[in-house]
């Protein structure tokens, strides 16, 4: 089902269509000054080349045959044994390089990267916001960044602090990375903006700037939020909860797809595509700064974690628990069909790999974390 007025094409058609009415979303302004403040302190920005050339920790093979955590499974990793069992981050949200770029790869050398969100759970009693972790899927290494937010306060005086939300998706658009922040809509962070924080691998449970010192949870590289897509909802409309989100770089226009996380049986499972602007990869908007998406579908999946569009069809991931194997449900919205037993326990967001037909997923529980490409034709055969 739509939304009443609706009449939003098949992904991928080339055709357009007028907008949806009932919620939207409103870019902030960029906050220019305190990032360039943040950087008079911490330096030349490295960008992600340079974060590249620093990569620390390595993701291990998967220890079993990959088709043993899910029939659709044909690629698997493992964080390092830390990432593997840490209680205090959660990995959610997945996209890659073949998003980023039509070449589909990216930075100094052509990397085939993946990048993914954390969330913190706080269970240390200290909550540390999101990051995001950057991988090189050739040499299979990779380096947390943490997501910031720097302040002017009255003063002038800097303040760094941490961008606390769940950050369950990320699409990785040109040199955005536009990172899901459910009720809040999405923030938006350039790739360009990764700045070294010197030495602050010893400061595991502090953040902020002390003079020309800055902390930053432990995280040797910090990565400041520019803007924020805020969520709207016009009278008599339910709110939209921005849970997950992917890039449907095919499509005419390309577009950011969103939708519901929903474990209430009354709660809504909505699937929405806003149109993207190919010449800057932020979200079209119209002449008041609005944006608004091209449809709003009611027929998600109940507890789905991610969807993506590849062959020109939907596939959303469903989580089960930690306990058991994740399913896939691809189709059209309403119509979806549902594959079992195809993907590890706990699995999140999902980005779609267009030259090797693949989608990739992140998986999320402590000890049973994966990282896996699924073999598209097989989740679509009939």
């Amino acid at each position: 089902m739509r939304e009443a007025g609706e009449s939003a094409p098949p992904p991928g058609s080339g055709q357009t269509s007028s907008r949806v009415e009932g919620v939207h979303l409103q870019r902030t302004d960029e906050n220019a000054r305190e990032i360039a403040t943040l950087a008079a302190v911490l330096g030349e920005p490295a960008g992600l080349d340079g974060l590249l050339a620093d990569l620390k920790y390595r993701l291990r093979p998967a220890r079993v045959v990959p088709r043993l955590l899910g029939r659709a499974v044909r690629e698997a990793y493992r964080w390092d044994a830390y990432d593997d069992r840490d209680e205090l981050w959660y990995p959610q949200g997945i996209s890659t390089s073949a998003d980023s770029s039509a070449t589909e790869v990216i930075g100094a050398g052509g990397r085939r990267v993946l990048v993914t969100t954390w969330y913190s759970t706080g269970r240390d009693g200290i909550k540390r916001g999101s990051r995001v972790t950057f991988v090189d899927l050739d040499t299979l290494e990779y380096r947390h960044v943490l997501l910031v937010v720097p302040v002017l306060d009255e003063a002038g005086t800097l303040q760094l602090r941490p961008m606390r939300i769940h950050a369950g998706g990320i699409v990785w658009a040109g040199p955005w990375l536009h990172v899901a922040a459910t009720s809040r809509g999405f923030v938006t962070a350039r790739v360009d903006d990764i700045m070294r924080v010197p030495g602050d691998d010893d400061h595991p449970d502090e953040i902020g700037v002390d003079g020309t010192r800055v902390a930053s949870f432990g995280h040797r590289y910090v990565l400041p939020v520019r803007s924020t897509y805020q969520a709207f909802t016009d009278e008599g409309h339910q709110r939209l909860r921005y849970s997950f989100a992917s890039l449907d770089r095919r499509s005419d226009p390309p577009a950011l797809v969103a939708g519901e996380y929903a474990l209430d049986p009354d709660a809504t499972t909505r699937l929405a595509r806003y149109p993207l602007d190919p010449a800057t990869w932020q979200l079209a908007s119209g002449e008041d700064g609005i944006s608004r998406p091209l449809a709003l579908d009611h027929g998600g999946v109940r507890q789905m974690q991610g969807v993506v569009v590849a062959g020109g069809r939907y596939h959303v991931s469903v989580s089960q628990g930690r306990w058991m194997p994740g399913m896939i449900a691809s189709g059209q919205p309403g119509a979806m069909r549902l594959r079992r037993w195809a993907v590890p326990m706990g699995p999140e967001d999902l980005a779609y790999w267009p030259s090797t037909d693949r989608i990739w997923t992140v998986t999320e529980h402590p000890r049973r974390r994966w990282i896996a490409s699924l073999d598209r034709a097989w989740l679509d055969r009939r």
